[in-house]
């Protein structure tokens, strides 16, 4: 009998919370606008936060609410764009494709004797976490002798969602077939070396490194030296040497290639967005 009056009084207990749960739903109901789950159906659902906002479902509401624009996810694309600029009754630009490259051509060679042929030169061996930020901070500014080049301890090719990125001769690679321009990988390289493209960009400068050209020279055998030949041979006028490095306007830019046929260290090449 004990046991019968203790299910009927949990039973009870079970009815009544269930009533006032029931009801504060009711009470509490907040409606939803129905367009939020249209956007979230539009978005790729990578959640690779190229779009600034933790998640697609974050982008979706911010676009909603008005405090973010169509066009930002670099997933989805023109495609992603236009459709939620239909849910929304707007008009939205035309998103043109970006994917990332990584302004490092140190590539490191060696001869049968182990000696660097060319590429980044490295100062000293590094043995600690694989990870570019901790090897930056070791030894004044990391293993290699240029402290503007690729660290290549792959922190990108781990934020990478796609697949697009590896780490090859120790610089890091893109496949422009696999990147959607995300620019995760931009945002945890401690170097800044990834920007965004135009995929089979025919003429890019992948160097970074800001230092004289003497010094430049000491750390890689392939770097930037800012001697500007290729500004002076551009019929265009679209390369400026800023800070002792050659820069390409690609408003300018008509993909005459004039530029890499005159540069001492063949850095400027038809497309440094190689497929591996």
């Amino acid at each position: 009998m004990d046991i019968i009056i203790a299910v009927a009084i949990l039973g009870g207990l079970g009815l009544i919370f269930g009533l006032v749960l029931a009801a504060a739903s009711k009470v509490f109901y907040v409606e939803t606008d129905p367009r939020l789950d249209q956007l979230n159906e539009c978005l790729p659902g990578a959640n690779c936060g190229g779009c600034g906002y933790a998640g697609c479902g974050g982008y979706a509401e911010a676009v909603l609410n008005g405090e973010a624009p169509i066009g930002r996810c670099a997933s989805g694309g023109n495609e992603c764009a236009q459709a939620m600029a239909s849910i929304m009754g707007v008009k939205a630009e035309v998103v043109t494709r970006k994917v990332a490259l990584v302004r490092c051509s140190g590539e490191k060679h060696y001869d049968k004797d182990g000696n660097l042929t060319s590429g980044a030169r490295v100062k000293a061996k590094y043995e600690g976490f694989k990870d570019c930020l901790s090897a930056s901070k070791v030894g004044g500014s990391g293993p290699l002798s240029c402290k503007f080049g690729c660290l290549g301890f792959g922190t990108c090719v781990k934020a990478c969602k796609y697949n697009a990125i590896k780490i090859v001769n120790g610089v890091a690679k893109v496949n422009e077939d696999r990147c959607v321009g995300c620019m995760s990988c931009a945002a945890v390289c401690p170097r800044k070396l990834i920007v965004p493209v135009e995929p089979k960009r025919n003429v890019v400068i992948a160097c970074a490194s800001l230092a004289k050209g003497a010094v430049t020279t000491r750390g890689c055998t392939v770097g930037c030296i800012g001697c500007g030949l290729c500004k002076k041979i551009c019929p265009q006028e679209a390369i400026t040497i800023e800070r002792n490095l050659a820069i390409i306007d690609y408003t300018k830019c008509d993909n005459c290639g004039l530029c890499a046929t005159v540069c001492p260290k063949k850095l400027i090449k038809d497309s440094n967005v190689e497929k591996l």
